[in-house]
């Protein structure tokens, strides 16, 4: 379980096709500190730690989460948001993130506010998103407003600007959306037959 506060960023060193699979090389602050198994979410997506050496780490994305995630769109060069395992103690600085991607969204506006930005984002197809609500984007915990029925914006203040990948987003990308679980929960209890 993740909150969707980001710890650091880690740029994508190596992709390698394994079969139907896709191995990325990802060096960050954190790497060394990883271990082996370890879940780590990746833009919102929770990936296995299957190895680490000398600053770096490697995990690897199966065929379903490349379709069901932005995952299949990275380059090398581009940034990973990352995240560990909330901590039993922890606290929940965010919401509750599985890192497990609903969908994906486009980026349709950004928006330079004089001291943050407004990021407006487009879905494929009505979501559950609902105003003031918690929303993951990229594996970031934010707040939406401005929702209609495909889209919804979210504000960035300027450390968030600066310490995740929302820096290098432009109009048109593709980022990773998994909706609050608890929405899911109520939306699958009240549409039961």
């Amino acid at each position: 379980m993740f909150t969707g506060i980001v710890e650091t960023v880690g740029k994508v060193e190596e992709i390698n096709q394994n079969g139907t699979n896709v191995d990325f090389c990802v060096s960050s602050p954190i790497s060394d500190e990883l271990k082996i198994d370890q879940s780590v979410s990746h833009n919102g997506v929770c990936l296995t730690v299957t190895k680490v050496d000398k600053g770096k780490h490697w995990v690897t994305a199966i065929d379903e989460t490349i379709k069901k995630s932005n995952i299949g769109f990275v380059k090398v060069g581009d940034n990973f948001n990352l995240e560990r395992c909330m901590k039993a103690d922890g606290r929940f600085d965010g919401h509750i993130v599985q890192g497990h991607v609903d969908t994906t969204a486009e980026v349709v506006s950004i928006k330079d506010e004089n001291g943050s930005w407004l990021f407006t984002f487009k879905l494929e197809e009505e979501g559950l998103v609902v105003e003031k609500g918690s929303v993951c984007i990229n594996g970031t915990s934010l707040t939406c407003f401005n929702v209609d029925k495909k889209t919804f914006s979210v504000a960035i203040i300027p450390y968030t600007f600066e310490y995740t990948n929302f820096n290098q987003l432009a109009v048109g990308s593709v980022v990773n959306i998994e909706f609050d679980i608890i929405g899911k929960y109520i939306h699958l209890i009240l549409n039961r037959k």
